[in-house]
């Protein structure tokens, strides 16, 4: 994304006050014998992402992370706490990331990030617990926008209160059903977060994603188009961007120049 000029872009448009530069870069790497995953590197990334965002608040900032897998989110939750605010979050993802430790065999906590942060049973206690309050998130502050159900999930939906928006509900009419969340954020919160992960997008639209979602999900358009209208809210809290990775299809950079063009436009009149 800095190559793509996404800070330059930022500035050029008026948004971007500070840049508070990057974290140490921490890849994943296979852990043989252990489950989950790389547990500690985790738990270290998402500390670390909580130091700054919450210095980024104290600072009366509103916080652009741009990261890796989506714990990171659980970082920015922390921070978020840390700071004193209490945003309700919209999960703006291909999945719903709902598994456990004890559900996913291949013990990734990509997809483990908001079983961990309501406290589903089986979590990891020691990503669960890194912020200043457990669960980190009620039900009723989490709504789910544009995932694909996936079956082994899909009873512990049904088990939870979050609101839900599949992306069957948005698909062909996405300011319409980007409208309806936002009234239901707006009417029962004063500050939500957006996260959105990339893998919301139809990789055969735009093969953007890490982990892609062939012929499901939206298409670039209508996702951008929905990114705009959360970020538009006066209730707009900030934004986290994940699972970025041109690798795929972009060695001329032409996907993440688009990307990194896309994401001004939607951030455009906000005052980040």
């Amino acid at each position: 994304m800095r190559e793509a000029g996404l800070a330059e872009r930022l500035r050029l448009a008026g948004l971007l006050a500070q840049d508070h530069g990057d974290l140490p870069r921490t890849r994943f790497r296979p852990d043989p014998g252990r489950h989950p995953q790389n547990l500690e590197a985790v738990v270290g990334v998402a500390r670390s992402v909580a130091d700054q965002v919450e210095l980024v608040l104290r600072g009366g900032e509103v916080p652009l992370v741009v990261g890796g897998d989506c714990t990171v989110e659980l970082g920015v939750l922390s921070g978020f706490l840390r700071a004193g605010g209490d945003p309700a979050l919209l999960y703006f993802d291909g999945g719903v990331d709902l598994y456990t430790p004890a559900t996913n065999p291949t013990g990734i906590l990509d997809s483990m990030g908001v079983a961990h942060m309501v406290g589903e049973p089986g979590v990891a206690e020691e990503l669960a617990r890194i912020g200043p309050r457990f669960p980190l998130m009620d039900d009723e502050r989490i709504l789910l926008f544009g995932y694909e159900p996936n079956p082994p999930e899909v009873e512990v939906l049904e088990q939870r209160s979050m609101s839900r928006y599949p992306a069957a509900s948005v698909r062909g009419r996405a300011e319409e059903a980007a409208s309806e969340a936002l009234t239901l954020l707006e009417d029962s919160t004063e500050r939500f977060v957006v996260h959105f992960d990339v893998d919301v997008i139809d990789f055969v639209d735009s093969p953007v994603a890490d982990v892609p979602q062939h012929n499901a999900g939206l298409t670039f358009e209508e996702a951008i188009a929905c990114l705009t209208a959360f970020a538009a809210s006066p209730r707009f809290g900030g934004l986290v961007v994940t699972e970025f990775n041109p690798d795929h299809a972009d060695e001329d950079g032409e996907l993440a120049a688009t990307f990194a063009e896309a994401m001004t436009r939607a951030l455009a009149g906000t005052g980040l």
